[in-house]
């Protein structure tokens, strides 16, 4: 059940809960907006307030979406699954290519998904309709197809 607020929110209010709400996690702008006015700062209030925390450093979009995509990634997610979700929060596009590479560099996408077969006991299909499930698991998880074939095959020794 969502409070609702009693009265308007003054600026150095919004400013207060707009950090403490920084203390906690990092936040997109859309995001913090969204908190803000719910919280009862009007739309104005609530744009110049993130637009003075991003000016400041407080709030960043960009590493927003850095530790979005490598908890994503870490948690199993594929590179459209991350991608879809970095663009719901109002990253561009250009953003989030430039952290999905980032994040590709830590370890490549097939490795991911092997990862995420071998924790799903999915690791090395014996009959068609299991190597099925794990394709069909890895696409739902943001894999591409091609991620998921190459996750199937046996990976290269050495």
């Amino acid at each position: 059940m969502q409070r609702r607020p009693t009265r308007p929110l003054e600026p150095a209010e919004a400013k207060e809960r707009a950090l403490r709400l920084l203390a906690r996690r990092e936040h997109g702008q859309r995001e913090l907006r969204q908190k803000l006015t719910a919280r009862g700062a009007s739309t104005e209030l609530a744009e110049a307030t993130v637009a003075q925390l991003a000016e400041r450093d407080y709030q960043s979009d960009a590493r927003y979406a850095e530790r979005l995509a490598a908890h994503r990634a870490q948690q199993g997610y594929g590179p459209n699954w991350i991608r879809a979700e970095l663009a719901q929060a109002g990253v561009t596009r250009d953003e989030a290519a430039r952290v999905l590479d980032a994040v590709e560099i830590d370890r490549d996408w097939t490795e991911r998904a092997r990862e995420l077969l071998a924790r799903k006991g999915l690791a090395h299909p014996a009959d068609a309709a299991t190597r099925l499930k794990a394709g069909r698991t890895l696409v739902q998880r943001g894999f591409t197809g091609e991620q998921a074939r190459a996750a199937q095959r046996s990976p290269e020794p050495g």
